[in-house]
């Protein structure tokens, strides 16, 4: 007994939609989709809770949903970046109501929100922090070429650098041996040098609201 497979321009794979092109333009949309349906959701009982339970609550339906598997988003057009952006924006200015003439900026730091980009980021460092500690699955860990580089300033220390392969399409520079390479040689070296994931986590997060 033989079946016929169709042909789709998108699946989705634990939650992740993939489309042919690889762009993930449905997977934001997606995210989109369902983010601000839940904001309307949440709206009204926002406004009978305070500010901390309302980022607690925001948190756990709009931040979760544009933090899972965020990875995959790295390296994107910008305009779907800027829609997960709106979603977050949207998020915040429901926590803390602000109005939509006031500047963004201010209300995510103040929440302590990274911006969607710089969640990015952030997501794709511990990655690599996880990949160099030996706790990151095989597949990533030995997608990447390590090599060490000491340190002039601090000839005690010594610090991991990875081998950035070449590539010569934009959808290769988003891979992930090329995009967390690049991202983690890019870091301070007095953070790639820590050794302890929470210490890293809370230096990365600093660094990236200063970056």
């Amino acid at each position: 007994m033989t079946s016929t497979v169709g042909v789709v321009s998108s699946a989705r794979d634990l939650g992740v939609v993939i489309d042919s092109q690889l762009s993930m333009a449905d997977h934001v949309a997606s995210v989109c989709r369902s983010a601000y349906y839940h904001l309307r959701q949440i709206r009204p009982a926002l406004q009978s809770l305070t500010r901390d339970a309302a980022k607690t609550l925001v948190q756990a339906f709009i931040s979760s949903r544009l933090d899972y598997c965020n990875s995959v988003c790295c390296g994107i057009a910008d305009k779907l970046l800027q829609r997960l952006q709106s979603v977050q924006n949207a998020a915040a200015r429901l926590v803390t109501r602000t109005g939509r003439r006031e500047h963004i900026s201010p209300v995510l730091r103040e929440l302590h929100w990274l911006p969607v980009r710089r969640r990015l980021d952030f997501k794709l460092a511990t990655l690599m922090f996880k990949s160099l500690h030996g706790c990151a699955p095989l597949y990533l860990s030995d997608a990447c070429q390590s090599t060490q580089e000491t340190s002039h300033r601090l000839r005690s220390s010594s610090t991991t650098t990875y081998v950035i392969p070449r590539t010569r399409t934009r959808l290769g520079d988003r891979a992930f041996d090329v995009a967390g390479p690049r991202l983690w040689n890019n870091l301070p070296a007095s953070l790639r040098s820590t050794d302890s994931f929470a210490q890293f986590r809370k230096q990365l997060k600093t660094y990236l609201f200063g970056d």
